[in-house]
Order: structure tokens, then sequence, then C-alpha cells
């Protein structure tokens, strides 16, 4: 066998979206933060992402998170979140992928009923709260970064759409947040098609017009997810389809859109400290939220959510690249 790169990982998913976490063969990227290694990743090793991800290692809905060494004592790992989209600053299904396999392979120490294990991420320190019964995850709580309102109740004119009503909300990414009854369609996935389409047009429209910044985590300055909220929907339990760049959807319930719909509730007055909110996805898997506290970002209002989910392992593989493969970063179809 001849290869030019041998990269080890233990792929899982979370609720139905894989998380493919790589456990060795990259290195450590440089970076004093894991937002500078984050940004070092986007710039100079991004065809390590899209050969992970990219078919035909990968497939249109692939993610996947590479550890690293924390650069702050008080995290036991650090980790780069990838997937078809680019390089994100936080990923709460992929979070609980991660904890749960750091559990299952032994690379944390376990202890039961729960493991704690402290992510350094590059949208800043995430705790992962591990149930474990006889060595086994059988759920993960994630304690995600502080999570507000960046707009409520605005509006952007959209080609073929016209003035479309959302909110922007951040919970580790931005998301706009939007009545799927807002643009005409039904919460159904035989539309799914039609439900990516108008979020991509959302999603351009807002980055051209108003696009969301982050004011202190560098690089986060755009929307890429449009969480398209189903009618009937409250704040005891929301259904969504979550539309991402460059075209799919999240099979997960999302913790970062979670969080930010969490958030968003938060500021309507809709949902109190320590209340279960059932979130819901787009093929029926759930996550249950909860705010435990109120902080500030930058001198806005925020919450500090918790999201619990599930992960299984699916398997582990060593992937290759032979110097005559036609497609060293693979491809989208």
């Amino acid at each position: 066998m001849r290869t030019t790169r041998l990269i080890s990982a233990v792929d899982s998913h979370t609720e139905g979206m894989p998380t493919r976490v790589v456990t060795g063969g990259v290195g450590v990227v440089p970076g004093s933060t894991m937002n500078e290694r984050r940004l070092h990743f986007i710039e100079h090793l991004d065809d390590l992402r899209r050969f992970l991800v990219n078919e035909p290692r990968g497939h249109a809905a692939m993610s996947g998170a590479i550890l690293q060494p924390s650069t702050r004592e008080d995290c036991d790992w650090g980790v780069l979140y990838i997937e078809v989209s680019g390089c994100l600053p936080m990923c709460g299904h992929g979070t609980i992928g991660v904890a749960t396999v750091l559990v299952e392979t032994g690379m944390v120490a376990v202890t039961e009923p729960v493991t704690e294990i402290r992510l350094d991420t590059p949208a800043g320190p995430v705790t992962a709260r591990v149930a474990v019964r006889e060595g086994r995850a059988e759920s993960v709580t994630i304690e995600n970064v502080p999570s507000y309102v960046e707009a409520l109740d605005t509006s952007v004119d959209v080609p073929g759409l016209g003035a479309v009503p959302y909110s922007m909300a951040f919970g580790g990414n931005f998301y706009a947040v939007v009545d799927l009854d807002a643009v005409g369609l039904p919460f159904d996935r035989a539309r799914q098609n039609d439900i990516a389409a108008a979020g991509l047009a959302i999603m351009d429209a807002i980055n051209e017009a108003a696009p969301p910044k982050h004011p202190f985590i560098e690089g986060v300055d755009h929307c890429h997810h449009v969480e398209f909220i189903a009618p009937g929907s409250t704040a005891a339990h929301s259904r969504h389809a979550m539309a991402i760049h460059p075209g799919w959807f999240d099979r997960s319930p999302c913790g970062t859109g979670t969080s930010a719909r969490m958030a968003e509730l938060w500021a309507r007055g809709e949902l109190a400290l320590d209340t279960d909110f059932v979130n819901e996805s787009f093929i029926g898997s759930r996550f249950i939220g909860r705010l435990v506290a109120e902080t500030d970002v930058d001198g806005r209002p925020a919450v500090v959510p918790t999201v619990t989910g599930r992960a299984w392992i699916t398997g582990t593989a060593q992937y290759t690249l032979d110097p005559t493969d036609p497609f060293p970063t693979g491809f989208q179809f």
C-alpha cells in the first residue's frame, strides 16, 4: 500500500449526524489559542478538511472533529471542528460525539456515573458531562459557550422570496431563525430541495445586507445556518429544518442551533432558566436543552445553555491517500 497521508479516526453519529473524530496523523496545528489554530487551519490546512469530509471518503453532510492538545491549562483536550461548510468555531453534536469517543476509547480517565471533560474550542471552553454506566457513554450534556441574540424580529429582502422576517442568534455559530410559514414551505422532507434553496438565498441576502459579527471571536462574521421553525413549535417543544451552507441539512437537532434557539426564546421572555426545552430535528431526533445562567457577551444580555444528547461509535478507520489518487481533496457532487 502506498500512501502520502495516514489519518486515524473513530467515527460516530450523534442523533443521526456523523462526527469523524480524528485521533492521529495530524500533529499540532500552530496557534496559541484554539481560534488561532482554527484560522491557521482555514488558511493553510483546508486540504485536510476536504480530504476527510468530501466524497469519496465523506459525503455531502459529513462532519468531523480533530483532537488537539489544549491551549489552556484548565482543559483536557482541544478540538477543531470540520464539515463540508468549513471549519467551525463550535459544534454541539460534534462535541457530544467527541466526548463519547474519548470515554469509550479510554482517552480520558473514566469515572461513573459521570465523567467530566473540559474541551478547549475555538469559541471558548466547553464542559461535557458524560453519563457513564458499565464503561458506556449513555448520554452527554454539554455546557456551551454564552449564547445571545444579535437581532430580534428584523427582515431582509431575498430575491424570489421578498421580505423575509428573521432573528439572528449566536450559540457557537450564528443562526438565522426563520418561520417556515414565512417562506410558504411545509415542514416536509419531500420539499427539502426547496427549503435548502430558500435557506441559501436567505444566507446570501443576510451576508450581503447585514452580516453578523461576533464581538471577540475573530473570523466569526457570517451566517451559514438558517433554522427553519416548523408550524406549531413552542418554547417547550420546537421542530426545525436546519439548512446549512453549501446546501445540506443537519441530521441532528444541532447543539449550537439549539443554544441559539433557546437564546432567542429567552430574549422574547418565553423560556425561563432551568426549564427543559425539546428541540427536534428534520429526521425526528431530539436534544434536551436548558438555560442554566444569565451572563453577557460584550455588554449584550446572554445565557449559558446546556444541551443533552446521545452518540454512538460506528467504526474506526485509517484514511489514506495514494499518490496517484485523482481526488486528493475529494469532491462535492
